[in-house]
């Protein structure tokens, strides 16, 4: 989506100067991918407008492909706009992505895919949407492919609270990696702990709960490793839990064990915190190449 973001850290209704850049889960978590010097490419659905070009030249511009984007002459390119301290709003109804379906994966060649990352957003933008994101789990469980998943639960998005807390479910547990916040499994699921996430979600091999500023716990196939949050002055939280899920999936593409998955998570969403752009730049460092 294009994201219309205030230039200072202040409220939408008395800012007098904003910034147009790209933003939304999926592209926030590969431009932070990128960043670290892994290969990361975005499938999603523009419109044929000057946003849908704008985004996808700043997408590109952080390293990350987007051969595989569909452009939409007839729907146009999702917004949402950032009020820092106060959420987002969104504008993306009838748009270009939410007509997405199953058939947006003829381009994808799996054979080159190590990681298919995909969020609970897409699951509430429309019954194709829905389709697609179970179509690519059931493309990457025949490839070999590791699924991640991001709950991503937006209220404004489910009119119906028993249907968001099914299907996001079901998708959760079909994945190999899930990421949580302890504060929406409790709005989806009425769990209270970790622990209790943990019982609702038994069999993802790796389940992270984050619980905000507090700490995240990784529930392993064997253990459990909890590392605390970094202290950090926060200007605009909204894209931090993208920043977290890039850390933590960049580290395990690395060969990385679960303390320095989650100690990464934290080091990238506390940069995301400290901004307020979704995909600050990463403090730069050496590391190998892999495949998202």
């Amino acid at each position: 989506m294009a994201l219309v973001v205030p230039a200072r850290a202040e409220p939408l209704e008395s800012a007098d100067d904003f910034r147009l850049e790209a933003g939304g889960a999926e592209s926030n978590l590969a431009c932070h991918l990128a960043a670290a010097g892994l290969s990361a490419r975005w499938f999603s659905a523009l419109g044929d407008d000057p946003l849908g070009r704008r985004i996808r030249r700043r997408i590109e511009s952080h390293g990350v492909s987007t051969d595989g984007v569909v452009i939409d002459d007839g729907a146009p390119t999702g917004v949402y706009i950032k009020d820092p301290g106060h959420g987002v709003h969104y504008y993306r109804a009838g748009s270009a992505a939410s007509r997405l379906s199953p058939a947006a994966l003829d381009v994808v060649d799996w054979s080159t895919v190590d990681t298919v990352h995909l969020t609970g957003i897409t699951l509430a933008l429309s019954p194709s949407c829905r389709d697609l994101v179970h179509a690519a789990i059931d493309a990457a469980r025949s490839h070999d492919v590791r699924v991640s998943f991001d709950v991503n639960h937006r209220p404004a998005l489910w009119p119906d609270a028993e249907a968001a807390a099914r299907t996001i479910a079901d998708a959760a547990a079909r994945a190999d990696a899930v990421f949580v916040g302890r504060d929406e499994a409790e709005r989806l699921w009425g769990t209270s702990t970790a622990a209790d996430i943990r019982s609702h979600l038994p069999h993802v091999p790796h389940l992270v709960v984050k619980d905000a500023d507090v700490e995240a716990t990784e529930f392993g196939p064997v253990d459990v490793v909890t590392v605390p949050a970094h202290r950090v002055e926060v200007v605009e939280a909204v894209g931090a839990g993208d920043a977290f899920a890039a850390g933590w999936l960049g580290e395990l593409i690395r060969g990385g064990d679960a303390r320095r998955r989650l100690e990464n998570g934290h080091a990238t969403a506390a940069r995301a915190l400290a901004a307020t752009s979704d995909v600050p730049q990463p403090d730069p460092s050496p590391s190998s190449r892999g495949r998202a």
